[in-house]
């Protein structure tokens, strides 16, 4: 074998070694330089996922208190923890819903009063005079006295205005005497009530009917 073949077989050989060395610096795996860390994303913050997260857990520490109180036997009844939670509650929304809730009971106390006025036939600002469980009675014989004032005022005959002041004034006494039947039965028991206010009602419907006769109805 020549020199010059021995010279190329080495030339290889030493490439071939040359090679299977792996090539320092900048792009290989081997590289000296340290890799800087990849930076990571920002959390994104969801809002609604936010709320509801808080919602979740409000209602596992509600349920957890009432879990506990179940135990206790303090579920739905007063107890220390469940005042305090109260006083609470409105020491914070007492001033914000103090000018609605009046609002609201004033309005359904008007409500109320108109709904209680009709019922008994008188206007609203005449309520006052009309209480008690006879106050229907009350304002029943209150009407028919009225009533009879007009009747004394219209314009009769002689011999009609006698006989219409006759029956006015026996009227009025008899309706003095039922108001304070009405007055007594306020203190005696129900059931004598109640027998006391329909036979004041059915001699109302007598004077009543007497006067309309005269008012020739």
């Amino acid at each position: 074998m020549s020199n010059r073949t021995a010279g190329r077989r080495w030339a290889r050989g030493k490439a071939a070694e040359e090679s299977a060395i792996p090539e320092q610096g900048t792009g290989g795996s081997g590289s000296g330089a340290a890799r800087e860390p990849a930076e990571k994303p920002a959390k994104a913050k969801d809002p609604v996922a936010k709320e509801q997260t808080k919602a979740a857990k409000e209602a596992r520490k509600q349920h957890a208190q009432e879990v506990k109180q179940r135990a206790k036997g303090e579920f739905g009844r007063l107890s220390p923890g469940n005042v305090k939670k109260y006083v609470g509650l409105a020491k914070v929304l007492g001033p914000v819903a103090a000018p609605y809730l009046a609002q609201a009971a004033a309005a359904a106390r008007a409500a109320l009063d108109h709904q209680r006025a009709r019922k008994l036939g008188v206007p609203v600002d005449e309520l006052g005079r009309f209480t008690g469980r006879g106050a229907a009675l009350h304002a029943r014989i209150a009407g028919d006295q009225q009533a009879l004032r007009d009747l004394r005022s219209a314009e009769l005959g002689d011999q009609d205005k006698a006989e219409v002041e006759k029956f006015a004034s026996a009227a009025e006494a008899r309706l003095g005497d039922l108001a304070s039947a009405v007055r007594a039965a306020e203190r005696i028991p129900a059931d004598r009530r109640r027998s006391v206010h329909h036979a004041v009602a059915s001699e109302l419907d007598r004077v009543e009917n007497d006067m309309l006769r005269r008012y020739r109805v």
